[in-house]
């Protein structure tokens, strides 16, 4: 009897976390849908690391991906080295990373924190500065990290939360730069 509640137990428990996965992954993607082909808001910030600062004018006429982050973000660091892959290989053709960090836990507002991780990690993209949470606000964001890709005329066209769908990622940055 003890032995079939505990099994009761495990597979219930089970159910649990695969629902709240399900749950969690239809939120998402019910968030990205409601991004995609729209105007992408404003990028300006006052504090900018590898760049005097972005703005939206600098960006007019290109493609580019908004990559909200934090650097302790262990997700963050899996999905970093795909970024900067698409960087080094889709520069030339006209793609712009932008990238956002928005600190999650006190130590990553310390603009020295920062400052550092983007040394050390020979991150050489803007990295807007976002304590106050402004650009994340006005993208409507919910997750670290999360990419947001913008084509020439400034519409979202693609958002993935979290990791994974690299070679989707791809793809649309290839797309969007033929178009």
């Amino acid at each position: 009897m003890v032995k079939q509640i505990k099994y009761s137990f495990f597979i219930f428990t089970i159910i649990c976390v695969v629902w709240v996965m399900q749950s969690n992954y239809m939120i998402s993607n019910s968030v990205a849908a409601q991004m995609v082909n729209l105007r992408a808001p404003s990028i300006e910030t006052s504090t900018w690391l590898n760049t005097s600062g972005l703005t939206d004018k600098n960006l007019k006429g290109k493609v580019y991906l908004v990559e909200f982050w934090t650097f302790d973000c262990y997700n963050c660091v899996n999905v970093e080295p795909y970024v900067k892959q698409w960087h080094r290989q889709y520069k030339s053709q006209g793609l712009e990373v932008v990238s956002v960090h928005s600190p999650e836990f006190a130590h990553e507002k310390d603009i020295n924190n920062v400052r550092r991780y983007v040394k050390e990690k020979q991150i050489i993209y803007p990295v807007a500065i976002d304590n106050d949470f402004s650009i994340w606000k006005r993208f409507n964001n919910r997750y670290w990290p999360a990419m947001y890709l913008v084509d020439k005329k400034g519409v979202i066209r693609y958002t993935h939360f979290g990791e994974g769908r690299y070679d989707t990622t791809e793809d649309m940055i290839k797309k969007l730069l033929e178009e």
